[in-house]
């Protein structure tokens, strides 16, 4: 991978760490709740479940697999396991709440959708400069 890609890497995770880290402050305060109930080891597994992601979706998303949907469920089958592991292994460290595994997969998923929009809608966007510079 060149420089350009691992900044826009770092950046997208950056970017999605700090905005769900806010978020997830925001709920809590709105709740009544001024620290988090989980402390430090929330935060960290917070940021390996976002890498687990990241990562995988990163790594499939240039596979020359069609349909798109296809190099899709390529990356989210093994990063779903990937995460549903780490949250057994945190299980490991302390109790997980009922829903752990419920919540991860909720949390997981609508992130890894929306990562497949953007994408999409991107890969859509250049599919179309292409044709128009072949136009011309």
């Amino acid at each position: 991978m060149n420089k350009k890609k691992w900044i826009g890497i770092v950046s997208v995770y950056s970017i999605i760490y700090t905005v769900i880290t806010l978020l997830n402050s925001v709920l809590y305060l709105g709740n009544g709740i001024y620290e988090d109930p989980s402390g430090n080891w929330h935060e960290l597994d917070r940021a390996i479940i976002l890498l687990i992601g990241i990562a995988a979706f990163e790594l499939c998303t240039d596979l020359p697999v069609k349909p798109l949907i296809f190099r899709y469920i390529i990356a989210y089958v093994p990063s779903q396991l990937s995460a549903f592991g780490y949250v057994w292994f945190s299980g490991l460290r302390e109790e997980l709440a009922k829903t752990a595994y419920r919540d991860i997969w909720i949390n997981f998923t609508s992130l890894f959708i929306l990562l497949c929009i953007v994408n999409t809608i991107i890969s859509i966007r250049k599919e179309k400069r292409i044709k128009l510079f072949k136009n011309i």
